[in-house]
Protein backbone atom coordinates (compact mmCIF):
# COMPACT_ATOMS: atom_id res chain seq x y z
CA UNK A 1 0.00 0.00 0.00
CA UNK A 2 1.36 3.10 -1.29
CA UNK A 3 2.11 6.07 1.40
CA UNK A 4 -1.13 8.04 -0.34
CA UNK A 5 -3.05 5.79 0.36
CA UNK A 6 -2.67 5.15 3.10
CA UNK A 7 -3.02 8.65 4.88
CA UNK A 8 -6.27 9.36 6.14
CA UNK A 9 -8.42 11.64 4.10
CA UNK A 10 -9.05 15.23 5.48
CA UNK A 11 -12.23 16.97 5.91
CA UNK A 12 -10.93 19.99 6.54
CA UNK A 13 -11.89 21.49 3.35
CA UNK A 14 -15.22 19.91 3.47
CA UNK A 15 -15.99 21.76 6.79
CA UNK A 16 -14.62 25.08 5.53
CA UNK A 17 -16.81 24.71 2.71
CA UNK A 18 -19.97 24.19 4.76
CA UNK A 19 -18.94 26.59 7.35
CA UNK A 20 -18.59 29.13 4.58
CA UNK A 21 -22.02 28.36 3.26
CA UNK A 22 -23.75 28.47 5.97
CA UNK A 23 -22.13 31.67 7.06
CA UNK A 24 -23.57 33.36 3.39
CA UNK A 25 -27.07 31.76 3.82
CA UNK A 26 -26.83 33.33 7.90
CA UNK A 27 -26.09 36.61 5.94
CA UNK A 28 -28.37 36.81 2.87
CA UNK A 29 -31.26 35.84 6.20
CA UNK A 30 -29.93 38.62 8.48
CA UNK A 31 -30.36 40.82 5.32
CA UNK A 32 -33.60 40.16 4.02
CA UNK A 33 -34.28 40.21 8.13
CA UNK A 34 -33.08 43.77 8.12
CA UNK A 35 -34.68 44.62 4.85
CA UNK A 36 -37.95 44.03 6.02
CA UNK A 37 -37.00 45.89 9.35
CA UNK A 38 -36.12 48.93 7.38
CA UNK A 39 -38.81 49.19 4.73
CA UNK A 40 -41.72 48.81 7.31
CA UNK A 41 -39.86 51.78 9.23
CA UNK A 42 -39.66 54.02 6.50
CA UNK A 43 -43.34 53.27 4.99
CA UNK A 44 -44.48 54.01 8.52
CA UNK A 45 -42.64 57.53 8.71
CA UNK A 46 -44.77 58.98 5.67
CA UNK A 47 -48.50 60.02 6.62
CA UNK A 48 -50.89 59.33 3.45
CA UNK A 49 -52.20 62.78 2.95
CA UNK A 50 -48.50 63.55 2.22
CA UNK A 51 -48.77 61.87 -0.89
CA UNK A 52 -51.83 62.40 -1.66
CA UNK A 53 -54.07 59.63 0.02
CA UNK A 54 -56.79 60.75 2.63
CA UNK A 55 -55.64 60.57 5.56
CA UNK A 56 -59.50 58.68 6.96
CA UNK A 57 -60.14 55.00 7.32
CA UNK A 58 -58.99 52.56 9.96
CA UNK A 59 -55.32 51.95 9.65
CA UNK A 60 -53.82 49.07 12.27
CA UNK A 61 -49.80 51.03 11.81
CA UNK A 62 -49.28 54.59 11.14
CA UNK A 63 -48.30 55.91 7.86
CA UNK A 64 -48.76 53.96 4.57
CA UNK A 65 -50.07 50.91 3.69
CA UNK A 66 -48.25 47.92 1.77
CA UNK A 67 -50.66 48.59 -1.09
CA UNK A 68 -49.85 52.51 -1.18
CA UNK A 69 -46.63 51.97 -1.72
CA UNK A 70 -46.26 49.38 -4.25
CA UNK A 71 -48.98 51.81 -6.28
CA UNK A 72 -46.44 54.46 -5.48
CA UNK A 73 -43.87 52.78 -6.91
CA UNK A 74 -45.61 50.98 -9.57
CA UNK A 75 -44.65 47.45 -8.87
CA UNK A 76 -47.32 45.05 -7.62
CA UNK A 77 -48.68 44.47 -4.83
CA UNK A 78 -47.72 40.87 -3.90
CA UNK A 79 -44.44 41.92 -5.13
CA UNK A 80 -44.09 44.32 -2.60
CA UNK A 81 -45.39 42.73 0.02
CA UNK A 82 -43.14 39.55 0.02
CA UNK A 83 -40.31 41.77 -0.36
CA UNK A 84 -41.00 43.68 2.92
CA UNK A 85 -41.70 40.04 4.67
CA UNK A 86 -38.30 39.26 3.45
CA UNK A 87 -39.04 36.55 1.48
CA UNK A 88 -36.09 35.24 -1.31
CA UNK A 89 -37.30 37.58 -4.85
CA UNK A 90 -35.36 39.14 -7.29
CA UNK A 91 -34.87 42.51 -7.20
CA UNK A 92 -33.73 45.08 -9.79
CA UNK A 93 -32.22 48.26 -9.67
CA UNK A 94 -34.97 49.78 -11.75
CA UNK A 95 -37.54 48.99 -8.46
CA UNK A 96 -35.22 49.58 -5.68
CA UNK A 97 -34.99 53.07 -7.07
CA UNK A 98 -38.11 53.27 -7.02
CA UNK A 99 -39.06 51.64 -4.23
CA UNK A 100 -36.03 54.31 -2.61
CA UNK A 101 -38.20 57.50 -4.28
CA UNK A 102 -40.94 56.56 -3.00
CA UNK A 103 -40.16 56.48 0.53
CA UNK A 104 -38.42 59.49 -0.16
CA UNK A 105 -35.02 58.13 1.34
CA UNK A 106 -31.78 60.41 1.48
CA UNK A 107 -28.93 59.62 0.02
CA UNK A 108 -27.40 57.92 2.92
CA UNK A 109 -31.02 55.92 3.69
CA UNK A 110 -30.84 54.93 -0.42
CA UNK A 111 -27.29 53.24 -0.17
CA UNK A 112 -28.40 51.24 2.79
CA UNK A 113 -31.65 49.87 1.07
CA UNK A 114 -29.59 49.14 -2.00
CA UNK A 115 -26.86 47.17 0.35
CA UNK A 116 -29.52 45.47 2.54
CA UNK A 117 -30.83 44.24 -1.21
CA UNK A 118 -27.73 42.64 -2.22
CA UNK A 119 -26.99 44.94 -4.71
CA UNK A 120 -24.43 47.45 -6.06
CA UNK A 121 -25.32 51.21 -5.59
CA UNK A 122 -25.78 53.03 -8.53
CA UNK A 123 -25.67 56.92 -9.28
CA UNK A 124 -29.05 58.80 -8.46
CA UNK A 125 -30.33 61.37 -10.67
CA UNK A 126 -31.08 63.33 -7.10
CA UNK A 127 -26.93 63.01 -6.47
CA UNK A 128 -26.69 66.75 -7.17
CA UNK A 129 -29.60 67.56 -4.55
CA UNK A 130 -28.04 64.94 -1.95
CA UNK A 131 -24.51 66.87 -1.63
CA UNK A 132 -24.10 68.85 1.24
CA UNK A 133 -24.55 72.58 1.54
CA UNK A 134 -21.35 72.74 2.16
CA UNK A 135 -19.57 71.37 -0.73
CA UNK A 136 -21.15 73.89 -2.49
CA UNK A 137 -19.66 77.20 -0.08
CA UNK A 138 -16.99 75.50 -0.41
CA UNK A 139 -16.29 75.81 -4.35
CA UNK A 140 -17.43 79.35 -4.34
CA UNK A 141 -14.72 79.93 -1.41
CA UNK A 142 -12.53 78.75 -3.95
CA UNK A 143 -13.34 81.51 -6.70
CA UNK A 144 -11.46 82.73 -8.76
CA UNK A 145 -10.16 79.49 -9.30
CA UNK A 146 -12.64 76.69 -11.40
CA UNK A 147 -13.92 74.40 -9.50
CA UNK A 148 -16.66 71.02 -9.45
CA UNK A 149 -17.29 68.08 -8.03
CA UNK A 150 -18.25 64.90 -10.21
CA UNK A 151 -18.60 61.14 -9.38
CA UNK A 152 -17.05 58.16 -10.85
CA UNK A 153 -19.18 58.20 -13.65
CA UNK A 154 -18.24 61.71 -14.28
CA UNK A 155 -21.87 63.09 -13.96
CA UNK A 156 -21.26 66.53 -12.54
CA UNK A 157 -22.75 66.81 -9.31
CA UNK A 158 -21.51 70.57 -8.36
CA UNK A 159 -19.37 73.75 -10.01
CA UNK A 160 -18.61 77.62 -9.11
CA UNK A 161 -18.92 80.19 -11.56
CA UNK A 162 -15.68 80.84 -11.99
CA UNK A 163 -16.04 77.57 -13.92
CA UNK A 164 -18.85 78.66 -16.08
CA UNK A 165 -16.86 81.94 -16.96
CA UNK A 166 -12.99 80.05 -17.29
CA UNK A 167 -13.88 76.45 -19.00
CA UNK A 168 -17.41 76.01 -19.83
CA UNK A 169 -20.71 77.47 -18.52
CA UNK A 170 -22.99 74.59 -16.98
CA UNK A 171 -25.63 76.60 -16.81
CA UNK A 172 -28.11 76.38 -19.35
CA UNK A 173 -27.09 72.72 -20.01
CA UNK A 174 -29.82 70.23 -18.84
CA UNK A 175 -29.21 68.52 -15.85
CA UNK A 176 -29.28 65.19 -17.37
CA UNK A 177 -26.61 66.23 -19.81
CA UNK A 178 -24.01 67.73 -17.06
CA UNK A 179 -21.77 64.54 -17.75
CA UNK A 180 -18.16 65.29 -19.36
CA UNK A 181 -18.18 62.17 -20.92
CA UNK A 182 -21.30 63.31 -22.68
CA UNK A 183 -20.68 67.13 -23.07
CA UNK A 184 -17.08 65.78 -24.76
CA UNK A 185 -18.21 63.26 -27.04
CA UNK A 186 -21.76 63.81 -27.76
CA UNK A 187 -23.34 67.34 -26.63
CA UNK A 188 -23.96 70.46 -29.00
CA UNK A 189 -23.13 72.80 -26.26
CA UNK A 190 -19.01 72.08 -25.89
CA UNK A 191 -16.41 71.43 -28.20
CA UNK A 192 -13.47 70.38 -26.90
CA UNK A 193 -11.47 73.85 -25.81
CA UNK A 194 -8.63 72.48 -24.61
CA UNK A 195 -5.46 72.38 -26.42
CA UNK A 196 -4.01 68.98 -26.39
CA UNK A 197 -7.57 67.63 -26.96
CA UNK A 198 -6.92 64.14 -27.91
CA UNK A 199 -4.88 63.18 -25.35
CA UNK A 200 -7.76 64.82 -22.84
CA UNK A 201 -10.77 62.76 -24.70
CA UNK A 202 -8.31 59.34 -24.30
CA UNK A 203 -7.45 59.85 -20.80
CA UNK A 204 -11.55 60.59 -20.20
CA UNK A 205 -12.28 57.40 -21.21
CA UNK A 206 -9.66 55.33 -20.07
CA UNK A 207 -10.49 57.01 -16.64
CA UNK A 208 -14.48 55.91 -17.25
CA UNK A 209 -13.01 52.58 -18.47
CA UNK A 210 -10.87 52.37 -15.10
CA UNK A 211 -14.43 52.88 -12.96
CA UNK A 212 -16.43 51.09 -14.43
CA UNK A 213 -14.88 47.85 -13.16
CA UNK A 214 -16.31 48.76 -9.77
CA UNK A 215 -20.18 48.61 -11.56
CA UNK A 216 -20.05 45.69 -13.75
CA UNK A 217 -23.74 44.23 -13.89
CA UNK A 218 -25.23 48.14 -12.92
CA UNK A 219 -27.70 48.97 -15.26
CA UNK A 220 -27.32 52.96 -15.13
CA UNK A 221 -23.71 52.11 -15.93
CA UNK A 222 -24.70 49.08 -18.77
CA UNK A 223 -27.03 51.80 -20.39
CA UNK A 224 -25.04 54.90 -20.62
CA UNK A 225 -21.93 53.44 -21.87
CA UNK A 226 -23.86 52.07 -24.39
CA UNK A 227 -25.58 55.48 -25.18
CA UNK A 228 -21.96 56.78 -25.65
CA UNK A 229 -21.40 53.61 -28.14
CA UNK A 230 -24.16 54.29 -30.05
CA UNK A 231 -23.63 58.08 -30.31
CA UNK A 232 -19.96 58.89 -31.01
CA UNK A 233 -17.78 56.98 -33.05
CA UNK A 234 -15.07 58.82 -31.50
CA UNK A 235 -15.78 57.64 -28.07
CA UNK A 236 -16.18 53.92 -29.64
CA UNK A 237 -12.38 53.90 -31.23
CA UNK A 238 -10.92 54.80 -27.88
CA UNK A 239 -12.99 52.25 -25.90
CA UNK A 240 -11.72 49.64 -28.08
CA UNK A 241 -8.74 50.81 -27.00
CA UNK A 242 -9.24 49.15 -23.58
CA UNK A 243 -6.90 51.77 -21.49
CA UNK A 244 -7.45 52.42 -18.36
CA UNK A 245 -6.24 55.73 -16.62
CA UNK A 246 -6.69 57.26 -13.26
CA UNK A 247 -7.50 61.33 -12.23
CA UNK A 248 -4.25 63.11 -13.55
CA UNK A 249 -3.11 66.27 -12.39
CA UNK A 250 -1.03 67.15 -15.34
CA UNK A 251 -1.07 70.68 -16.99
CA UNK A 252 -3.58 71.25 -19.77
CA UNK A 253 -3.70 74.28 -21.57
CA UNK A 254 -6.50 76.04 -22.39
CA UNK A 255 -7.75 78.26 -25.83
CA UNK A 256 -10.40 80.88 -23.90
CA UNK A 257 -12.05 82.75 -26.29
CA UNK A 258 -11.55 86.09 -24.50
CA UNK A 259 -8.25 85.39 -22.75
CA UNK A 260 -6.37 83.33 -24.52
CA UNK A 261 -4.23 80.59 -23.76
CA UNK A 262 -4.40 79.47 -20.46
CA UNK A 263 -2.60 76.78 -18.55
CA UNK A 264 -4.16 75.57 -15.50
CA UNK A 265 -3.20 72.33 -13.43
CA UNK A 266 -5.95 70.24 -11.95
CA UNK A 267 -5.61 69.41 -8.46
CA UNK A 268 -8.06 66.24 -6.97
CA UNK A 269 -9.40 66.19 -3.95
CA UNK A 270 -11.53 63.10 -2.87
CA UNK A 271 -14.30 63.66 -1.12
CA UNK A 272 -14.63 60.10 1.02
CA UNK A 273 -17.78 61.02 2.97
CA UNK A 274 -19.59 61.24 -0.66
CA UNK A 275 -18.24 57.69 -1.50
CA UNK A 276 -15.92 57.50 -5.22
CA UNK A 277 -16.78 61.57 -5.17
CA UNK A 278 -14.36 64.22 -5.92
CA UNK A 279 -13.71 68.11 -6.70
CA UNK A 280 -11.52 69.39 -8.70
CA UNK A 281 -10.05 72.46 -8.62
CA UNK A 282 -8.29 73.97 -11.51
CA UNK A 283 -5.12 76.08 -10.44
CA UNK A 284 -3.26 79.02 -12.88
CA UNK A 285 -0.22 77.36 -14.04
CA UNK A 286 1.67 80.93 -14.35
CA UNK A 287 1.59 84.28 -13.54
CA UNK A 288 0.20 85.12 -16.75
CA UNK A 289 -2.67 82.81 -16.48
CA UNK A 290 -3.14 83.72 -12.94
CA UNK A 291 -3.92 87.44 -13.84
CA UNK A 292 -6.32 86.43 -16.97
CA UNK A 293 -7.78 83.90 -14.88
CA UNK A 294 -9.03 86.88 -12.30
CA UNK A 295 -10.02 89.24 -14.85
CA UNK A 296 -12.49 86.58 -16.47
CA UNK A 297 -13.92 86.11 -13.42
CA UNK A 298 -14.16 89.22 -11.20
CA UNK A 299 -14.44 91.68 -14.17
Amino acid sequence: MSLLTSMPVSTDRADRLDTAGGAKQFDKHERRRELSAFLRSRRERIQPEEVGFAPGGRRRTPGLRREEVAQLAGVGVTWYTWLEQGRDINVSAQVVEAIARTLRLDRLERNHLYTLAGMAIGPSRGDCAALPGSIQRMLDQIEPYPALVINARYDVLAFNDAYNKVILDLEPIPIEERNMLWLTFVSQEWRCSFVDSESIKLHLVAGYRAALADHLGEPIWHDFTDRLLASSPEFAELWDRYEVAAPSNKIKVLEHPEAGVLQIEPVNMWLSQLGHVRATIYTPADEETEAKVHRLVNG
